[in-house]
């Protein structure tokens, strides 16, 4: 389901005009807010396969800070693999880190750890990597990253769109009131119970995943 058809979808649920952009009326801009809130509660709810992505750094000689290009800030770490050597990097805090970098002399080499230091101007993560590399290496960020906000009308939902357009309504029941319809604690309910059955779902595929829970 794209944008436009879950704004339109929340607003039949609602007894209201369908929409040609989702920032035709007044009322459809709100609704859009509530879809965008939704499918972040939705995205951040589970580690989705198809939220998956792979971000590649390639190091310089002597350079050890660098920016994960178009990372944002919201992802979460899969796995951190060095793609010549085949070998995972090992997380470091940013106390672990200085004490590597900044007492006594740094060893230069091959990457072993790493670590998320600040944004760049644009908002995109940086990060550390230590022994200092020598050389021209590509370090690979396998990560879940959510989908940008959505703002055209055609953009595909990456999540399930029903737990989307659930959430979305039930934020929309609890804004206006209750009109003769669901209450928002029902509709928030059923949401829930949507969101926990696409979970299990996806689960019975990725079953290295942990499962949510409303409770």
């Amino acid at each position: 389901m794209n944008y436009l058809e879950s704004v339109n979808n929340v607003l039949v649920r609602l007894r209201e005009d369908e929409v040609t952009a989702p920032t035709d009326t007044p009322y459809s801009k709100l609704i859009s807010t509530f879809v965008n809130d939704a499918k972040r509660y939705v995205e951040d709810s589970f580690q989705w396969n198809v939220l998956t992505e792979t971000l590649t750094v390639t190091t310089a000689n002597d350079l050890f800070n660098y920016v994960l290009t178009s990372s944002g800030q919201r992802f979460r770490v899969m796995d951190v693999v060095h793609a010549e050597q085949d070998y995972f990097l090992e997380p470091k805090t940013s106390s672990q880190m200085n004490q590597l970098l900044l007492n006594g002399t740094p060893q230069k080499g091959q990457p072993t750890y790493y670590n998320f230091n600040g944004v760049d101007v644009n908002g995109d993560t940086q990060v550390d990597l230590y022994p200092i590399p020598d050389g021209i290496q590509n370090i690979y960020f396998n990560l879940y990253k959510p989908q940008p906000q959505l703002t055209d009308a055609s953009t595909t939902i990456f999540v399930p769109s029903e737990p989307v357009v659930k959430y979305a309504y039930a934020m929309a029941v609890a804004e206006r009131g209750e009109d003769g319809g669901l209450s928002s604690q029902e509709a928030t309910a059923l949401a829930a119970t949507s969101l926990s059955d696409h979970i299990a779902m996806a689960e019975s595929r990725q079953n290295d995943q942990y499962i949510w829970s409303s409770v």
